[in-house]
C-alpha cells in the first residue's frame, strides 16, 4: 500500500532517493544538490510529494506540483513524475497525480497542467485516464545556458 505525502524536511534519505530516481527520468539533468532541494521543499510555490512503499517504506516515487497565481488565475503545473523502474505499472504515477491535483483544487487551481514525452507511452495513457486532455498548443523552450 502506497503513502503518498508532501516532503517537508529535507533528510539523507530524501537525498538518496531524489539521486536514485532523477536519473530515471533524465539522463542529461543532474540529482539536484542538499540545497536545491531544500529550496524545492521551502518554497511556498512548490510542494514535492514523496511515494513511499508503505507507510515508513522506501521512496519509491515523486512528484513536484508548482501553484502560482497570475492575472488570469491561479494555476498549477505537475513536473518531474518519476517512479522506480521496481514499481512502475503499480499505481504509483496515479496516487501521486491524484494527490497532485487534490492539492491544486484545495489551492483554488481552475486547471492543472504537464507536459510528457510521446514516448512515455504509459504516462500518457494515464494522464488521459485521469482527465487531462491534450491541448492545441505550441510549447516552445528558450535555453538560457548556451
Amino acid at each position: 500500500m502506497l503513502d503518498i505525502a508532501p516532503a517537508t524536511t529535507v533528510t539523507d534519505e530524501l537525498i538518496a532517493a531524489i539521486a536514485r530516481l532523477v536519473p530515471q527520468l533524465s539522463s542529461s539533468s543532474p540529482a539536484p544538490s542538499e540545497a536545491e532541494l531544500a529550496e524545492i521543499v521551502d518554497s511556498p510555490a512548490t510542494t514535492l510529494f514523496v511515494a513511499r512503499d508503505g507507510p515508513g517504506g522506501p521512496v519509491v516515487g515523486t512528484l513536484t506540483l508548482a501553484i502560482f497565481r497570475i492575472p488570469t488565475g491561479v494555476r498549477a503545473w505537475i513536473e518531474d513524475v518519476i517512479v522506480d523502474t521496481t514499481v512502475r505499472g503499480q499505481g504509483c504515477g496515479e496516487a501521486l497525480s491524484r494527490a497532485a491535483l487534490a492539492a491544486a483544487a484545495q489551492a483554488g487551481a481552475r486547471t492543472v497542467e504537464l507536459t510528457s514525452r510521446a514516448s512515455r507511452e504509459s504516462a500518457n495513457r494515464l494522464y488521459q485516464r485521469l482527465g487531462f486532455q491534450a491541448r492545441d498548443t505550441n510549447v516552445y523552450r528558450f535555453s538560457l545556458d548556451t
